[in-house]
C-alpha cells in the first residue's frame, strides 16, 4: 500500500500525476491530507478541479507557529500510519507536513519516498531548506528531479542506490492540467479584459519578503517601477498573507492590480500567457521555465538553479532598483531555452518504482542507469 502525503496546493498539484497513475493502475493507495494552510474544506474545490479523488484522512491542522503546527501534523500523521500500515510513504518538497511525514513514518520503520528530493537553497534562515534536509536524509527513495539534485544528495553522503533521477512532476502536472484547463476553465484573460502577452503577473508569498516591511515596500516599489516603465497591467493575485501585511504596514499599491487568489487551472492560464512573471515561489519558477515565459526571481537565492542555467530565470532579490533592471533583461528573452525537468513521465516512473516493479531509470543528461527495487 501508498501513502500518500500532502498538506499544500502546491504539494496537491506536484502529487497530482502520481495519484492519476495510482487511479490508472488500480494500485492500492490512499491520499492524507494534513491541511498544513487551508482547511480541507476550502482545498476540496482545488481536488474536484483538478479531476483527483479526495483524501481518505484530513487532518485540518491549520496554521500554527514552526513547531506546534509540526507537532500536530506529525502526531495526526503517525495515528493514520499506525492504523494503515502502508509500505511506503511518499511526501513531496519542503513543507512541514513533508518533513513530519517523513519523520512519523522512519520511526515507524516504514519506507519514505521523497519526491523532488536533493533541492537546496543553501540557506538554513529558510525553514523550507531545513525541512526538505531532514526529509532527504531520512529517506529510503530519494526521487531526484534533475542531475544537480543528485550531485547535492551525493555530497551529502547519501548513498547512491537510494537516489533515482526522474525529472520533475511538475511538468506531467502542467501538461496534464493544461489540458483539464482548456475544457474546463472559464477565460480568465477575457474576464480581465488582458491580451496575451500584454501583461505582467506576479506572486508573493514567502515569510521572509511579506512579513518585512522594508523588503515588502521595495519589492512593491519595483513592480511600480516596471508598470511605469511598460505601461502594461501588473496582475497580483494577492496571498492572504501579504495582503494582510500590505494593509498592516499602509502600503500603496500604484498601478498594481491586486486581486484575491484564482484557482489553479486559472492561474495556469495567467501564466502561460504572461509577458513577464516575477515571483518569490519555486513551483512557479519551475512552472514558467516549462511554459516559455520568462521569470524574475524576488529572492536572494534560489533551489531551482536548473531555471537560471538555461536562461528562463534571474534572481533580483527585493530592491526596487534592481527588480525593473532583471525585469528589462528577462524581457529581451525569447522563450527558446530547454526543459531541465524532464519529458513528463515521472509521475508514472515514481510510481512504477513505489508499485515494487523493477525499473530502469535513465538520466536524460548523463545517461547513468539504476535499477531501484522496493523489496517484498
Amino acid at each position: 500500500m501508498i501513502a500518500i502525503v500532502l498538506g499544500t496546493r502546491p504539494e496537491i498539484i506536484k502529487m497530482s500525476p502520481i495519484i492519476r497513475e495510482c487511479e490508472a493502475r488500480n494500485l492500492d493507495y490512499f491520499i492524507l491530507h494534513s491541511g498544513q494552510h487551508y482547511s480541507y474544506e476550502m482545498d476540496r474545490a482545488f481536488f474536484e478541479e483538478l479531476e483527483l479523488p479526495e483524501p481518505k484522512y484530513n487532518l485540518d491542522v491549520g496554521s500554527g507557529t514552526q513547531a506546534g503546527q509540526t507537532a500536530k501534523i506529525l502526531t495526526g500523521i503517525e495515528d493514520v500510519l499506525v492504523k494503515e500500515s502502508p509500505d511506503i510513504v511518499l511526501v513531496q518538497g519542503d513543507t512541514n507536513t513533508v518533513m513530519a511525514g517523513a519523520l512519523a513514518a522512519a520511526k515507524l520503520h516504514i519506507r519514505v519516498g521523497h519526491v523532488e528530493a536533493g533541492l537546496r537553497s543553501f540557506d538554513r534562515t529558510m525553514p523550507e531548506e531545513i525541512n526538505r534536509v531532514i526529509a532527504d536524509h531520512i529517506s529510503d527513495y530519494l526521487f531526484a528531479p534533475t542531475e544537480t539534485a543528485r550531485r547535492y544528495l551525493q555530497s551529502e553522503g547519501i548513498e547512491e542506490n537510494k537516489i533515482c533521477v526522474t525529472g520533475n512532476t511538475i511538468v506531467d502536472a502542467v501538461f496534464q492540467n493544461r489540458e483539464i484547463a482548456k475544457k474546463k476553465a472559464a477565460d480568465i484573460l477575457d474576464a480581465l479584459g488582458l491580451e496575451p502577452r500584454g501583461y505582467f503577473l506576479v506572486t508573493a508569498h514567502r515569510q521572509e519578503n511579506v512579513d518585512n516591511p522594508e523588503k515588502l515596500r521595495s519589492i512593491i516599489a519595483g513592480l511600480e517601477a516596471v508598470h511605469r516603465e511598460y505601461s502594461l497591467p501588473v496582475i497580483f493575485p494577492m496571498h492572504p498573507r501579504t495582503r494582510k501585511m500590505v494593509e498592516q504596514f499602509g502600503i500603496s499599491l500604484d498601478g498594481i492590480s491586486a486581486m484575491s487568489p484564482v484557482g489553479f487551472l486559472e492561474f495556469l492560464q495567467l501564466e502561460s500567457n504572461a509577458r513577464l512573471v516575477l515571483t518569490d515561489s519555486g513551483g512557479v519558477q519551475e512552472e514558467t521555465c516549462i511554459l516559455g515565459v520568462p521569470c524574475v526571481t524576488l529572492r536572494e537565492n534560489t533551489e531551482r538553479p536548473e531555471t537560471i542555467e538555461v536562461g528562463a530565470n534571474v534572481l533580483a532579490g527585493t530592491d526596487s532598483a534592481e527588480i525593473l533592471r532583471c525585469a528589462q533583461h528577462m524581457l529581451d528573452r525569447n522563450g527558446r531555452w530547454s526543459n531541465p525537468y524532464g519529458d513528463g513521465t515521472a509521475g508514472s516512473m515514481i510510481t512504477t518504482i513505489c508499485g515494487g516493479i523493477r525499473c530502469a531509470v535513465n538520466s536524460a543528461i548523463k545517461g547513468h542507469s539504476y535499477t531501484p527495487v522496493i523489496e517484498p
